[in-house]
């Protein structure tokens, strides 16, 4: 089975990570995407604003009824700070014969040199980079073992951020169709993100 890793806080999720998953999912093949929240990101400074039960039950809410798409709570249940290599690593543990492909940003490729163990994980994943119009991927300035593992989809521009949606919140402003409706029926019954 060939599936798609798309990590990230979630705190919310919203229209855009659903987009960026059907496109990786069309451009790489995939049988599935699975949805993973982390609990502590190596790479970003300020904590969610969700606690991670609350992120974790807003991936499930936005997931819920695609048929390809799934959310897995292994960094979450794991603890602690979460890099990839070793949630790869466990993952081909948990699940022998499954072929993971590493979803990321166009922005997050140039980035990739970076993470923690980068050849090591580019030697266990293809990494589906999302390329956007008007965002130059340059992969080919990637040392050549993690650029030998990355393949680029294409996937509309959606100018969508969770920090944005976390300002529009705490300012009073709706979020309806920037998140799926579950989504947003979660955040305002339990009150998310207000000021």
């Amino acid at each position: 089975m060939k599936v798609g890793l798309m990590g990230g806080t979630f705190d919310p999720i919203h229209i855009g990570h659903l987009i960026a998953a059907q496109c990786a999912l069309e451009a790489a093949g995939l049988d599935e995407v699975w949805f993973m929240p982390t609990n502590v990101p190596p790479h970003k400074k300020q904590l969610p604003g969700a606690t991670p039960e609350q992120r974790w039950e807003m991936v499930n809410a936005a997931v819920e009824g695609h048929p390809a798409f799934r959310a897995i709570d292994v960094e979450l249940r794991k603890g602690g700070v979460s890099y990839s290599v070793d949630t790869v690593k466990l993952l081909m543990q948990l699940y022998p014969g499954h072929r993971f492909h590493y979803i990321v940003g166009a922005d997050m490729v140039q980035y990739l040199p970076k993470w923690y163990k980068i050849e090591e994980l580019a030697n266990l994943v293809v990494f589906i980079g999302l390329s956007r119009p008007g965002y130059g991927t340059e992969e080919e300035a990637l040392p050549e073992p993690i650029r030998d593992s990355v393949r680029m989809a294409r996937m509309p521009l959606i100018e969508i951020s969770s920090t944005e949606i976390r300002k529009r919140l705490a300012e009073g402003r709706p979020v309806r169709y920037l998140v799926p409706d579950r989504v947003n029926q979660y955040i305002e019954v339990n009150r998310l993100y207000e000021s």
